[in-house]
């Protein structure tokens, strides 16, 4: 179990990693992370929605993943906040499977060039992705093509 001092608890605490945070998925697993000022050890709550599975598949997945994030906890930054996400295919990952995808998202956070205290940038591609779907009908334009007149 995961001491006090190292979950992220509160609901808003919750939200603010989700929405203010960067994403990185390492399936069967989703990481978000923000980075904050405060000086104290890094945090993390865990996400494990019904689409996994029944109650005692969920608290399984739950525990499985406590335990590996408890080991690595100290390799995140000080101050970090996670949340740990799993996926429907984490229900059928085994313990060593959910860690090794647990450093690969941990290496992500660790990796990440993102400033302490700076939400809403922080998303994993989200800028480039929005921008992508927006500009979508635009990209034959830019390269000199007619575009598609609707039928």
């Amino acid at each position: 179990m995961l001491p006090a001092r190292s979950r992220v608890s509160s609901r808003q605490e919750h939200a603010r990693v989700g929405r203010g945070g960067r994403r990185f998925s390492c399936h069967p697993l989703v990481v978000h992370a923000l980075r904050t000022d405060d000086p104290g050890p890094a945090r993390a709550g865990f996400v494990v929605s019904r689409k996994v599975g029944s109650a005692v598949t969920r608290n399984r997945v739950r525990r499985r993943l406590r335990e590996q994030t408890r080991s690595r906890l100290a390799s995140v930054p000080a101050g970090t906040l996670l949340v740990i996400r799993a996926l429907p295919a984490a229900a059928d990952a085994s313990s060593a499977e959910l860690g090794l995808a647990l450093d690969r998202g941990l290496a992500a956070v660790r990796s990440a060039r993102s400033r302490p205290g700076q939400p809403g940038s922080a998303r994993a591609g989200a800028g480039l992705a929005g921008a992508g779907r927006a500009r979508a009908g635009q990209a034959g334009a830019d390269r000199g093509h007619p575009r598609r007149s609707p039928s």
